[in-house]
This record gives C-alpha cells, sequence and structure tokens, in this order.
C-alpha cells in the first residue's frame, strides 16, 4: 500500500508539471481570451485516460501498484476539471454566457469523444 501511495505521489507531481507546462504553451500560443489550455489538457487527459486504461489492463503487464499511479496520480494531476468549473463559472459572472456554455458543451464532448478514442486506439494496436 505504501508503494501505491509512493507511486501515486510521484506521477502526481509529473501529471501536475506536465500541465502546467501545457497551460504555459498554449496560453502563449492561443492567448487567455478563451480557456484554451484547459480545454486542451482535458481533451488530451481524456484521451490518455481512455488509452492508458485499456492499455495497461488488457495489452500492457505493469504491476497494479504503477497502474494505478500513473492513472490516478499521474492522470488526476493532469487534468483539471475543477479549474474547468472555476473558468465556466467566471465566465458566466463576466456576463459571457456563450463562452461559458461553448465551453461547458465542447469539454463535454470532446472528452468523452477522446476517451472513446483513447479506447478505440489501444484496442486496435
Amino acid at each position: 500500500m505504501f508503494w501505491t501511495l509512493g507511486l501515486i505521489a510521484i506521477f502526481a507531481v509529473l501529471g501536475a508539471w506536465a500541465r502546467y507546462g501545457q497551460s504555459i504553451l498554449v496560453q502563449m500560443l492561443f492567448g487567455r481570451s478563451f480557456p484554451w489550455a484547459t480545454l486542451s489538457i482535458n481533451v488530451l487527459g481524456c484521451f490518455l485516460m481512455g488509452f492508458l486504461f485499456f492499455e495497461t489492463l488488457e495489452r500492457s503487464s505493469l504491476s497494479p501498484e504503477l497502474r494505478t499511479g500513473i492513472l490516478t496520480g499521474g492522470l488526476g494531476a493532469y487534468t483539471t476539471f475543477s479549474t474547468f468549473s472555476l473558468e465556466t463559472l467566471v465566465l458566466f459572472e463576466n456576463g459571457e454566457a456563450v463562452k461559458a456554455l461553448t465551453y461547458m458543451f465542447s469539454s463535454l464532448f470532446l472528452c468523452v469523444a477522446a476517451a472513446f478514442a483513447g479506447a478505440w486506439v489501444s484496442r486496435s494496436l
């Protein structure tokens, strides 16, 4: 159990660093007028969750502890649905309901589609 907790912690640090780096990069490229950084993180994170969940369950021989570290620690720290919720709230509070609704529905659709795509890619290899 302590090994699992340690792996979760290690991968959480890596996931948080990846999230921060991607946020900086996407904001430099596309600006901050729309939460593109968080949206891109959520879509990629959902793709990776769909892919890695099945890849590590059906095709890989990772230990359960390492699998938990990657999926729970790494992707748990990388994806940002709490940030998504706050950014949506702020858009609504700033009177930008169209942006808020666009963000909500595109996040929901794209992230679920990305999870399906990740699972499909894993099973197609």
